[in-house]
């Protein structure tokens, strides 16, 4: 299963707060996408999924300050 997270337009680290908390209710295997426009993003969220042991599948920039990041739950 794959859940999209639109957080375009959130300041930091509101992004990053809300995949914490969409990511909760995936099962292990599920993905999370990420869509957001937060430059301090493109750091925090990679970090904070590697640190939760999750893997990034994807990660790509979408427009002048826009990105998608897919994490799959560990």
């Amino acid at each position: 299963m794959k859940k999209i997270l639109e957080v375009m337009g959130m300041v930091c680290p509101f992004p990053l707060v809300e995949a914490k908390e969409a990511i909760k209710g995936l099962n292990s295997g599920d993905e999370l996408e990420v869509q957001f426009d937060c430059t301090q993003g493109t750091e925090s969220i990679p970090r904070w999924a590697a640190e939760e042991g999750h893997e990034v599948t994807e990660y790509e920039q979408v427009g002048d300050a826009a990105w998608t990041i897919t994490i799959k739950k560990k």
